[in-house]
């Protein structure tokens, strides 16, 4: 994904990209959510490279933002609240270094932002336990399979998306109202 005039980009792994991308397509000033794997050794890796937990790579969202309506940190924060940032390569019943909490940086002052906001969580104690998502360095982003895309809204009737997705995304609307596209 390239960076347009004007904009940001933010990737992040939080769980199934499924429901980051169903989220972070609701967020005003987010003009773009695409679905992919980050943060592995093996190129331009399939879906079931990935699910085998042997690629290293992450299921992952790259979003393109404008920071004149919503900033870097206000990303963090919605990413932070929308999945649980302190189990260890799993997130509910979905389990596996695919599913591990992580921020993929793009540069050092989305680094500096979001190890500062991590520490300012931790120190606030949110969470029972403490934050494990990695603060680390985007190296290349592998944007998923067609079928992945949209999944959510495509496939609103699957159980996965009524169980797990639909759930989160009705907590993210009631918790950040003010956040939504119009």
């Amino acid at each position: 994904m390239t960076e347009q005039a004007g904009t940001e980009v933010a990737t992040l792994a939080g769980g199934c990209f499924w429901c980051l991308e169903a989220i972070f397509k609701e967020v005003d000033g987010v003009e773009n959510v695409t679905s992919g794997y980050t943060g592995g050794t093996t190129v331009n890796p399939t879906y079931q490279e990935v699910c085998t937990s042997t690629s290293g790579h992450a299921e992952a969202v790259q979003l393109t933002f404008n920071p004149g309506k919503i900033s870097y940190r206000e990303i963090l924060q919605i990413f932070f609240s929308v999945h649980d940032p302190t189990t260890l390569n799993r997130q509910g019943e979905d389990v596996g270094t695919q599913y591990r909490s992580a921020i993929f940086y793009h540069d050092d002052r989305q680094r500096t932002v979001a190890e500062a906001l991590t520490k300012e969580l931790n120190e606030a104690r949110l969470w029972r336990k403490p934050i494990v998502t990695q603060v680390v360095p985007l190296d290349k982003f592998y944007p998923a399979e067609d079928y992945h895309r949209e999944y959510f809204s495509r496939h609103p009737e699957q159980s996965y998306c009524q169980v797990v997705i639909s759930p989160k995304v009705n907590k993210f609307r009631k918790q950040w109202t003010k956040r939504l596209k119009k």
